[in-house]
Order: C-alpha cells, then sequence, then structure tokens
C-alpha cells in the first residue's frame, strides 16, 4: 500500500513539474519592445543602425536616427524613452508569425536570468552589434534589456543556452530586412 501512495505521489509531482515547465509566458501588451539588434561604429563617420521587434512582431528599422535614446550601463530604458525610439523607427513590412515571437519571447526571463562571458577585444574599427532582449516592469514604468551577445571591437555572449538560438534568429531576420 506504501509502495502505491509513493508512486501515486511522484506521478502527481512529475505531472506537476512537467505543466509547470510548460507554462507560456504571454506577451505583454504593454511592453512595446521585445528585442533589438542595434549597430554602431565611430570609426569612419557615424553610423547607427539596427531594428526593433515589437510586441506584435513588427519589424521597426532605424537607420542613423538624430536622435536616439540608449540604454545605460545597466541596459535600462524608460517606458517614454522606448517610445521616443520607436517613433524614430520605420516598420519594414516585415512580420513576426504570433507563434514565432511567442517562442522567442519565451526564452527572454531565462536569458536574463544568465551571466555574460568578459569583454573580449578582437577587432578595431568594427563597430558593435549587439543582440538585446528586453524585460517590462508595469510598475516602475522600466524596460530591463539584456545583452543576449555584442559582437565587432569587443565580443562576449550570454550564457544561456537558448542564446545561441535567439542570436542565429535575430541574425536572419537582420539578413532578410531592408534598413531604410
Amino acid at each position: 500500500m506504501k509502495t502505491f501512495q509513493i508512486k501515486i505521489f511522484f506521478i502527481l509531482l512529475a505531472a506537476f513539474i512537467f505543466t509547470a515547465c510548460k507554462k507560456n509566458v504571454v506577451i505583454n501588451e504593454k511592453q512595446a519592445i521585445l528585442f533589438q539588434v542595434d549597430y554602431v561604429n565611430y570609426a569612419w563617420g557615424y553610423q547607427h543602425n539596427g531594428f526593433i521587434i515589437d510586441n506584435q512582431g513588427n519589424v521597426l528599422t532605424y537607420k542613423n536616427p538624430q536622435i536616439w535614446n540608449f540604454p545605460d550601463k545597466d541596459f535600462i530604458l524608460s517606458e517614454s524613452e522606448v517610445g521616443d525610439n520607436i517613433g524614430y523607427c520605420l516598420n519594414s513590412g516585415k512580420k513576426i508569425p504570433k507563434e514565432e515571437l511567442k517562442k522567442y519571447a519565451n526564452y527572454i526571463k531565462n536569458i536574463s536570468s544568465s551571466k555574460v562571458t568578459a569583454l573580449k577585444n578582437v577587432a578595431a574599427d568594427a563597430g558593435s552589434m549587439k543582440y538585446i532582449c528586453y524585460q517590462f516592469s508595469e510598475k516602475s514604468g522600466i524596460y530591463k534589456g539584456c545583452l543576449i551577445k555584442m559582437e565587432g571591437d569587443f565580443t562576449c555572449e550570454n550564457l544561456n543556452f537558448f542564446s545561441k538560438k535567439v542570436t542565429t534568429w535575430l541574425k536572419n531576420i537582420n539578413d532578410t530586412i531592408e534598413k531604410k
């Protein structure tokens, strides 16, 4: 009888763990942006371009905007700064399908709780390409960015298992859009 109870306990525990792990993150409609790819190079004249993926899957591009709100050293932006940046972007016409966006948005929490490797100097005059994901706090109105990967003069990467998948996905999007 005791073995039966123990088996039932473990079956229920496994079912609980399985359903908890399958829990999907719902994309918060109040979170305006989820991902950003940002390239900056000061070496051969100022170059600044990239794209933002919003909560609807729209890919919004920018190229040398006259005004831009860069995240601080902790990758923090206010809600109004993000709103301003979106206003400086153009809609590329590319839209990420809802299920695909949800799949990659589900990785944000894991990535943001992982460490990033130390910066390593690997080039000169190559600029900096940053792959960033964002979490939004409705309470504070703050976007907390997390560096997924940086390439260029310096490199570093997030150590989370999903980081490589997200970076590859963002690179594929970057290759398919025209920077306006």
